[in-house]
């Protein structure tokens, strides 16, 4: 049976790093230590969105951010109470409605958004939670950086609005130094100019995962952090953090091929020489093979996605498993939900053990999450 199993004491150790860290780069302006937001999004990054929360819980964070009322909601229902964020803000009334009946923090970014949450809050004659979300450069969203004294009015009069915090979000923070300080330099111009026109501004975060690392003096008040829990970084590993998922299945079935058979879809592949094969029940649906998505790159870097991809092709395919203790090549194209491994003088039996090293963000939800 497939499994996702986390490493739950590489976990813990990769949290404890990032909260020293953060520690050790200093206090927010009021000496107050910098806050980690949890961003849980994509079912936890695939660890299982409950399950995880409830463990950074047992390790002292306290407060989180989700990407859709879907996960927000299945949150309050497995009864957390911590603050959480929704990162995405969204102007439909019926979700902001339902959102802060589960008392949900919301993202603000245009003022259709910020109309329906005052709307809402003269009618429940309260004041309604917020972040608001300046687009430094990004293109998604949150409220332009250029149109701040259109933002001041927006806030001016919203009565019924309660900002706890302000944010944004970085672009190329792994690898684009000039333009992530950029960036930094919009934000900050955008508080400056709020704060001039007496507006609170409460917590101030833009620190990503990879930001966290490389920029401790943009940490302000709080850091969102999601990949690095993971040991999963695009940036210098300066914490040695671990990474903490594997998929685990077993060897359904073994045949052995003769000479000069094709083995997989499109044929890119053809055994040299009598092969005996393992069939695995795991395939890219379940994240084999798939890595960091490819659009996050630069040129250079989807050069090497295209370059890797054609070794493929023309049958250079390294990919491999662990089978026990044996690292065995996978051979053919991977399918949605299967692979075939070259066994060949090996020592492996059906229903022997079979390890991927996979991203767990990429494994769908279904499959049992096993933490160990």
């Amino acid at each position: 049976m497939k499994s996702v199993v986390i490493k739950k004491k590489d976990l813990i150790y990769n949290i404890e790093q990032i909260k020293k860290y953060s520690n050790i780069n200093g206090k927010d302006d009021s000496g107050n230590p910098v806050k980690i937001i949890a961003v849980v999004k994509g079912n936890g990054y695939g660890l299982d969105l409950v399950k995880y929360t409830k463990l950074l819980i047992d390790q002292g964070i306290n407060f989180f951010a989700v990407s859709t009322v879907e996960e927000a909601i299945s949150l309050r229902e497995a009864n957390i109470k911590e603050d959480i964020l929704m990162l995405s803000s969204t102007s439909i009334k019926s979700e902001v409605k339902k959102l802060i009946e589960n008392n949900i923090v919301l993202a603000i970014g245009s003022e259709e958004a910020m109309q329906v949450a005052q709307e809402i809050g003269k009618e429940k004659n309260k004041k309604i939670r917020v972040h608001i979300k300046i687009d430094t450069g990004f293109g998604r969203y949150g409220f332009c950086y250029e149109k701040r004294e259109e933002l001041i009015e927006v806030i001016k009069f919203s009565n019924n609005i309660k900002i706890e915090g302000v944010f944004s979000h970085f672009s190329v923070a792994f690898y684009d130094e000039k333009y992530t300080k950029e960036q930094f330099k919009r934000f900050i111009d955008c508080i400056e100019v709020m704060q001039m026109n007496k507006i609170e501004t409460g917590m101030l975060h833009i620190c990503n995962s990879s930001a966290f690392l490389k920029f401790p003096y943009m940490h302000l008040n709080a850091v969102r952090i999601g990949s690095a829990f993971l040991g999963r970084i695009q940036v210098k590993n300066i914490l040695g953090l671990r990474k903490i998922g594997y998929l685990k299945s077993n060897v359904s079935e073994i045949k052995t091929l003769p000479k000069g058979f094709n083995v997989g879809y499109s044929n890119i592949y053809k055994t040299k020489k009598e092969t005996k094969i393992a069939i695995i029940p795991c395939g890219y649906i379940d994240g084999v093979n798939m890595g960091i998505l490819k659009d996050t790159f630069r040129l250079i870097d989807k050069i090497r996605y295209l370059k890797n991809d054609l070794k493929a092709f023309f049958k250079k395919q390294s990919l491999t498993v662990k089978i026990g203790n044996q690292e065995c090549k996978i051979i053919g194209r991977i399918a949605m939900c299967n692979v075939i491994v070259d066994i060949t003088n090996k020592e492996i039996n059906i229903g022997d053990e079979a390890i991927f090293e996979v991203n767990t963000g990429f494994i769908d939800s279904s499959i049992r999450r096993e933490y160990k």
